[in-house]
């Protein structure tokens, strides 16, 4: 759980068309709501220091042209858990299944080393394409 006086300095808002339903997916991968409102149906949540805020769509929000699902094409937002199949076991539970299945991925971070994360792709009710990623750890590349 984030510090209840940590604010990232970057917090994405998603416009999303139901925001009960939205904030049950979030809530079930761990993701907890710090404060909420009615009118218009928002929630700002955490999980750790990862941080999201969730707008219900309505007339008078920010929205610059028509949404077309999926919403937020052409971007993944990586959410770093603890456990990554226990993230993807609650989200089957739920009737989400993965756009890409869990694997475990190494990213070069020098020409030494490089670091892993187990990783599945997932899409929110509203599209939004969600990465959830445990942290492997750092490796000396052979």
């Amino acid at each position: 759980m984030a510090d209840n006086e940590y604010w990232s300095p970057l917090v994405p808002e998603l416009t999303v068309t139901n925001l009960q339903r939205s904030l049950l997916f979030y809530t079930s991968v761990g993701f907890s709501v710090r404060f909420q409102r009615d009118e218009p149906p928002f929630a700002y949540i955490e999980m750790g220091q990862a941080q999201l805020m969730l707008e219900q769509l309505h007339p008078d929000g920010w929205n610059i042209e028509p949404l077309d699902r999926p919403l937020g094409r052409g971007i993944n937002f990586q959410v770093e858990v603890i456990d990554a199949e226990m993230t993807l076991s609650s989200l089957r539970g739920l009737g989400f299944f993965p756009f890409r299945e869990i694997q475990d991925t190494w990213y070069a971070v020098s020409k030494q080393a490089e670091e892993g994360q187990r990783e599945f792709l997932v899409q929110d009710p509203d599209g939004y394409l969600m990465r959830f990623a445990q942290y492997l750890g750092r490796r000396v590349v052979a």
